[in-house]
This record gives C-alpha cells, structure tokens and sequence, in this order.
C-alpha cells in the first residue's frame, strides 16, 4: 500500500531513507533548509557531499517548505540533528494532526537537557506517536541495497508494528521493541565510545584495545541505561552491540574518523571541520557526562572521553588512567554503578 512519508532533513541518512521507501513503493517527500540540497535532489537526482553514486529515484521530491512537506503525509521521518530537533519539532507542531506517527531516526541526547530524541518530541509535539528506528544502518549501505536489520521501538507497540511494515523490505529487516530508553541510549551512547576507538585507532593502538574499548563501552552503557529504566539486555541486541561494532569498526561512521583525527593529535574543533558532517558523538558526551553524574553512575570511558574533549587532556594519558583505574572483578562490575 502506498503512503505519503515526510522525511525532515535531508542529509546522508534522510536521502537513504528516502530512497529506501521510494523503492518499497511509497511516495516520499523530504525537507532540506539548504536551497543548493533542495535543487541538486530535484535536478541531479543525486546528493553529490552526502551520498555520491546514489540514484534518488524520480518519485522523490525535496522541498524547503516544512507545511508542503508534511501535508497529508500519513508518516513523519525526523532526520536532523539532535541539537536542532527541538527547534523543528516546535516548527510543524501545528501543522501535525492527532495521532500522526512520527518516527526519529537522531541519535544523540539533547546538550541542555540530557534528554531523548522521542521525550523531545514528546514535550513539542505531544499529539503524536513516536516510534524511534535505530540500529546498525550505515546511509551509505542502506541506500545499495546491503542486508541491514534495524529496531522500531515504541511505546505503543501498534504504531512500532506500523512502522515495521512501511519500512520493510527483502533488504531491510525491521523487529519491534517496546524498550524505547534503551534502544535510544544505545544509539546515542554507543556515538562516545566509536569516538574513543577512533581516538585509539589514531594513537596506534591495535584490536586488542578496540576490543576492550567496546567491551567495557557496553558495560557503561548498560549501567547507565538500567539507571534510567532500560532493560539492559537491550544493550545485547541491534541498538547495542550490534550499532557500537559497526559504528567502531567502520571508516563510513563520522564519529570513528572524527576520533582517529584527535589521537592523530588535531583539536576537535579541526576534527569536526574536516569531517565536514554532525559528529554526534561530541554533544552525546557531555549529555552523557552530566547524566552519569546526576545518576550516581561509574562510566570510565565516557568521563576520560570528555576530559580530553572538553578540557583538553591527553589522548595518551587517559588511555593509562583507564588502565590503570583501581583493581575490579569483571562480573561484579558490570552492573555496579
């Protein structure tokens, strides 16, 4: 059955999403601020920056007016960044009728407030339904067709088992969850510890200590989510293990090369330009370090992370302070705060 999907924004992963539900045979609409964007999709056929070599079939369209995008969509895909979802949430709040899903596809929490994409969505739109998709999804395979599962979670399950059945294709599996903080928090935690094995990749260190980086990663994750209400076997599944291995291990994950550019020895800010795309990773940190804080929680990794990019520790020196934190037994600390 065809349907009307808005997709806001209009980057790597929104391009990919939409070309994704173009050839799942719905009509896809998405919304760029950028007037370059908006004409080189509807003239090209192509996002030249973001997703080069990937056709963006004729059935799309791209816009700059935020009303004619989501007029009489039956869906709403939010694909901006998390620092910005607020202000465009408030933007089309009065434009959305009762009962609209919305689907948020950021991962990242909100600087101020720690927040999560769907409790922003929440408090701007409260009218909706929110149904968070995440999971291992590089836009760049997405969008040629490679074998990708992801997760919609919600807490209205019918709208998750809605959203599996628009988004599903031979080559996109969707499962459901109703664990929405914990899906949510393992896309959005797992963006700090790809910046510390990019950060290891560029000081030289090898798989072993990758290997630690993401083990113990999981752990903190796991911590932090239990402390905020999450099932921490979430952390087990898609939205945990499997985002931080493909985001820690792969040269398409903007925060991985954002690190490898730090322990290479450039300033973040240098990081960030030559990247030339959002790093969530950076904004996630400091949310996370606040939260972790407030919560009572221990998380090594991700305090050692924002000492070196907030107040300008040495990559090196925080790598020996990890190891060299006081003795523990691996079991018990698992889930010990």
């Amino acid at each position: 059955m065809m349907r009307k999907i808005s997709v806001i924004g209009a980057g790597s992963w929104g391009t990919a999403l939409a070309v994704l539900l173009a050839k799942a045979g719905h009509s896809a609409v998405m919304w760029s601020a950028f007037e370059d964007e908006i004409r080189m999709i509807n003239e090209k056929r192509e996002h030249l920056h973001k997703l080069p070599g990937i056709f963006i079939p004729e059935g799309v369209l791209c816009t700059g007016d935020l009303e004619e995008c989501i007029s009489d969509a039956q869906v709403l895909v939010m694909v901006v960044p998390s620092q910005i979802t607020r202000k465009i949430a408030r933007d089309i709040s009065k434009h959305i009728k009762d009962g609209t899903i919305i689907v948020s596809c950021s991962k990242g929490l909100e600087e101020v407030t720690g927040l999560r994409m769907s409790e922003v969505l929440k408090q701007e739109i409260p009218k909706a339904q929110t149904v968070v998709l995440s999971g291992p999804s590089h836009a760049e395979e997405v969008a040629k067709d490679i074998p990708t599962a992801v997760v919609a979670a919600s807490d209205h399950i019918k709208a998750a088992e809605f959203i599996q059945d628009v988004f599903m294709t031979p080559k996109f599996r969707v499962y459901t969850n109703s664990d929405v903080v914990g899906v949510e928090l393992g896309g959005a935690l797992k963006n700090v510890i790809a910046l510390c094995a990019g950060i290891s990749d560029g000081l030289g260190f090898g798989d072993n200590t990758k290997a630690a980086l993401m083990t113990r990663g999981i752990a903190e994750m796991s911590r932090l989510g239990a402390s905020m209400g999450a099932n921490p076997q979430t952390f087990a599944g898609l939205t945990g293990v499997g985002d931080l291995i493909v985001t820690c291990t792969s040269m398409h994950s903007r925060n991985r090369r954002a690190g490898i550019l730090i322990g290479q020895g450039k300033t973040l800010k240098e990081a960030m330009d030559e990247v030339k795309m959002v790093v969530e990773g950076v904004t996630t940190t400091k949310a996370a370090y606040e939260l972790a804080n407030k919560k009572g929680v221990t998380m090594p990794i991700t305090f050692e992370a924002y000492e070196v990019l907030f107040n300008g520790k040495n990559a090196k020196l925080a790598v020996s302070d990890l190891m060299m934190r006081n003795k523990k037994n691996e079991a018990m600390e698992l889930w010990d705060k």
